[in-house]
């Protein structure tokens, strides 16, 4: 069994193996650099055992970037009723696509 960490990037959580790859907030690195991500849990290989950081165990987890990009586009729709009130807006998300390396 692989070990199993927790990351926090970009204000959400990620439960993470290693080789795994994920969408994560945009990053300002560029492509085919190494980042390290500030661990809040850690299971051993058997997950019998694990550590847990208080609030951290610090830079455990590395990763390296894959690529840039926009995920599908979201329409936000605001609408009033009788008074002829209708605005659309289209938003695309940046996203960072990592590829995790090493957990420690």
């Amino acid at each position: 069994m692989a070990k199993i960490a927790i990351i926090k990037t970009g204000g959400k959580q990620y439960k993470v193996k290693e080789n795994d790859s994920l969408k994560i907030e945009k990053l300002p690195e560029e492509v085919g650099k190494k980042v390290k991500f500030d661990t809040l849990l850690i299971a051993s290989d058997d997950a019998k055992e694990f550590s847990v950081g208080t609030p951290s165990l610090g830079d455990k987890v590395e990763a390296e970037i894959v690529e840039h990009g926009k995920n599908k586009k979201v329409t936000v729709v605001k609408y009033k009723n009788k008074t002829r009130y209708l605005r659309t807006k289209g938003h695309r998300q940046q996203y960072t696509k990592v590829k995790i390396s090493s957990i420690k």
